[in-house]
């Protein structure tokens, strides 16, 4: 084999070990570094009440009239807005998300409408959305100064809230409520489809909860005449805010991305949990149609990558090294077969016989030997 054959062949044996090699471990090596959430996230999502359902609103107004009772606005349309947001700290393996929500009404402007506002912070693993283990992990703030600025307490967060993790299962998953502040179970449901997406349908349900002991905020327990409430007679009645949710959450499983997202919330005021007195607030809010196409989007790009990288581009490494790898064996295999034609002497001229070798004579090819007689001198 000539030298040239000789170093193709190895070329293409160790170029098609090394594509081999590249196509095992990419899947492993890339999808460590895309399975995670982005860095750069930034996601507003928008749950408004559904028409034809109960949405009933207490009017806060009625309770600071001097007169009459407590005033229960019915058909409210009611808006839920987030703005998620990453910051810091935020790094290879964690970062911090930050969610300013708003509930309000409608039916009125911006300021007299809001019902409440939260901003939650915590920081979770990038790839199984899990709160870090540090304490506290996050903050939550629903009061405010005189001046404006929020007032944010410590408060250890547990189990998933904002996404799912990489390749959601059909299990039940520890599931973080805002409004509770604790952590309940939500349960796999069914495997359904939104606008042709394959999700996971998840549902929790949040016992009655004395929102009291939750943030001893103003609005949580109110004393006022047993009239404001609708009871009889005049002396002062303390009641307290109740809340009550069914939440249903829609997840794109490769991608853990909440897709579609719902509650069923009743916050009420009581003498005792069991029995609701006046309701504050009652109404099934669900994601609008504009916020599940853009969830659909993200969760889209993610499978996109996921698969290039994933099954794409592995095959097509596997594929050519394989075809290098067979090509450098077979040129090498064919040069090493015929060694001596290829050390053969292209100068010889084929019709003279291969002398023999040195010092090496047959006895058919010597001279006849004559005989020579030499005469002696008599």
């Amino acid at each position: 084999m000539s030298a040239a054959k000789r170093t193709t062949a190895c070329l293409l044996v160790a170029l098609g070990a090394l594509l081999i090699v590249m196509a095992a471990l990419i899947p492993t090596y890339t999808l460590n570094r895309l399975a995670k959430t982005p860095l750069d996230l930034e996601i507003t999502t928008i749950a408004t009440s559904q028409p034809g359902e109960d949405s009933l609103v207490l009017d806060s107004r009625s309770l600071a009239s001097p007169d009459g009772a407590a005033k229960i606005d019915t058909d409210v349309p009611i808006i839920s807005q987030r703005f998620v947001t990453v910051e810091d700290p935020s790094g290879a393996a964690e970062m911090t998300i930050q969610a300013g929500q708003t509930l309000r009404r409608g039916d009125r402007d911006t300021a007299a409408g809001v019902l409440t506002a939260s901003i939650d912070r915590v920081t979770i693993d990038r790839r199984s959305g899990e709160p870090v283990a540090a304490n506290p992990n996050g903050s939550i703030a629903v009061t405010a100064t005189k001046d404006g600025a929020s007032v944010a307490d410590p408060v250890q967060h547990v189990g998933l809230q904002y996404r799912f993790p990489i390749g959601t299962e059909k299990k039940t998953y520890p599931y973080f409520d805002l409004n509770a502040r604790k952590t309940y179970d939500i349960d796999f449901i069914e495997e359904t489809s939104i606008k042709g997406m394959r999700v996971y349908h998840f549902q929790q349900s949040i016992p009655v909860t004395d929102m009291w002991n939750v943030v001893q905020a103003a609005s949580n327990k109110l004393t006022l005449p047993a009239t404001k409430w609708g009871l009889e007679g005049d002396a002062p009645v303390t009641m307290t805010r109740y809340y009550t949710n069914t939440r249903d959450v829609w997840v794109e499983p490769e991608t853990g991305t909440v897709v579609k997202g719902g509650e069923r919330i009743h916050l009420y005021y009581a003498r005792n949990g069991d029995k609701p007195d006046v309701t504050a607030l009652k109404s099934h809010i669900v994601f609008d149609d504009k916020t599940v196409d853009s969830q659909m989007a993200v969760a889209q790009e993610s499978i996109d990558k996921l698969s290039v990288f994933g099954r794409t581009v592995p095959i097509a490494l596997g594929v050519l090294g394989v075809f290098a790898f067979i090509a450098g064996a077979a040129l090498g295999f064919t040069g090493a077969a015929n060694p001596a034609r290829s050390q053969r002497n292209p100068n010889r001229n084929p019709s003279r016989p291969v002398p023999d070798p040195v010092g090496v004579h047959r006895a058919t090819d010597d001279p006849v030997t004559e005989k020579i007689e030499i005469l002696k001198n008599s």
